[in-house]
């Protein structure tokens, strides 16, 4: 836990003296020896403000006497800092000398997004009283968290009564969730309707705490996530471009060619059936495909990389977007409420990429979006096609390392402490 330094202001001008007393001193007749008097020459006011909404960093520095060439003065000095693309509600310190109505040092910090970009920029008046500039990174502490809850209703529901929002602020608890979901396991487990009521979640993961308070979600370690009561490992390696890559027990990536679903979250509310009562034509039909119901406007993603064959309205599908793949497979994603710009036929798109949001136009009666899985022209269950892809293994020259990761991320994921190998030295 990060202390706070506390500290003292005291007026200009003002002498103090320390006299030290003992009980033998008190007692004896020679006169109190005295302290040296300590003189305070300069005594500093401090005040934050902040970019209000419509305003420039020239009604902020106004505000405090900062104007005219001066101004332009501070901004040359100011390495770094782009005024265009200052927000609102973007907080600078300002430091005064007492007495003095112009501040003579003006702190803001630069990127508080990045970690690696997380520096205070100070601006202060050098010796001869120019403007100059100098960085401080913002220091970042990590900490390694054990997690478990259990699924009641989804993963977020889980999670969020396992992780208090003292442990982890409530937006961050939600980028974990996320990464989860979607970045981890989005290839190997539909977190719609792959689970049981009672099954359990473990995730080791980084907690991220700097020096002004802040806490945020690093990423996830290892996890065991069980689906009606399988269990599902993922164990984090770092591949040769400084990426998380994550595998599973047998050393095998969860990365496949295709995502499970087109959306991050939703509830399943139709399956692949080659006959189901159709809710608008009270008919049965085949259904070729899986409905996920989400919120007005969710964002669609293409789940492999492909190129748009057709985008826009197509009869029951209301607006849609078709994507061709390798090896003869092709994609729909319809009941879209629109297209995302760029998505027009013949456009290279990449797994992931936002094809349109979530509506209900077309054969619908509530916002969702139908995906389908073409193989050579035939209607295929896309659970059904995509669990039988198997992981790409871990590269033999990196197996006694992921062996050696694995061992230690069991014993965290256990809640014990690992025992991690020695490192070789060179003499």
């Amino acid at each position: 836990m990060w202390s706070k330094a506390l500290k003292l202001v005291v007026p200009a001008g003002i002498v103090l003296a320390t006299a030290i007393w003992t009980t033998g001193i008190a007692s004896s007749s020679k006169p109190l020896p005295v302290a040296a008097p300590i003189v305070v020459d300069n005594a500093y006011v401090y005040q934050t403000d902040a970019v209000k909404r419509n305003e420039t960093l020239s009604h902020l520095f106004g505000r405090h006497n900062i104007y005219g060439n001066e101004l332009i003065d501070v901004l040359d000095a100011a390495d770094g800092l782009n005024p265009r693309r200052i927000k609102a509600d973007k907080a600078f310190d300002f430091r005064y000398t007492v007495g003095n109505s112009k501040p003579d040092r003006i702190s803001v910090r630069m990127d508080d997004a990045s970690i690696e970009d997380d520096k205070i920029l100070t601006l202060y008046r050098d010796s001869s009283g120019t403007w100059a500039s100098a960085h401080r990174p913002v220091v970042w502490s990590v900490d390694v968290l054990r997690v478990t809850g259990v699924i009641q209703e989804n993963l977020d529901q889980a999670m969020r009564e396992a992780v208090h929002d003292t442990t982890l602020p409530a937006a961050q608890r939600a980028i974990m969730v996320n990464d989860l979901a979607d970045n981890i396991y989005g290839w190997v487990i539909d977190f719609a309707r792959d689970f049981y009521e009672g099954d359990k979640v473990t995730v080791v993961y980084e907690r991220l705490s700097s020096q002004l308070g802040d806490i945020r979600y690093g990423r996830v370690l290892a996890a065991e996530i069980e689906t009606r009561g399988r269990k599902n490992y993922a164990y984090v390696m770092t591949d040769e471009r400084g990426r998380n890559t994550y595998y599973d027990d047998q050393g095998l990536s969860l990365r496949r060619s295709f995502k499970i679903r087109p959306v991050s979250f939703g509830r399943l509310s139709s399956r692949f059936s080659r006959s189901r009562f159709h809710p608008v034509l009270k008919t049965y039909r085949p259904h070729y495909g899986i409905d996920y119901a989400a919120p007005t406007g969710t964002e669609i993603e293409a789940t492999n990389s492909g190129t748009v064959t057709r985008a826009g309205r197509w009869g029951t599908y209301g607006i849609m977007v078709s994507v061709r793949h390798a090896q003869g497979v092709e994609t729909r994603y319809g009941h879209m409420r629109s297209l995302a710009r760029g998505i027009e036929p013949g456009v290279r798109v990449e797994q992931g990429q936002v094809l349109g949001y979530v509506g209900m136009t077309g054969l619908a009666t509530a916002p969702h979006v139908h995906y389908e899985i073409l193989k050579h022209g035939v209607h295929r269950d896309p659970r059904d096609l995509l669990e039988k892809e198997p992981g790409k293994p871990i590269a033999p020259g990196l197996r006694d390392e992921f062996e050696s990761v694995m061992a230690q991320y069991n014993a965290l994921l256990r809640g014990r402490q690992p025992r991690f190998a020695a490192a070789a030295h060179d003499n």
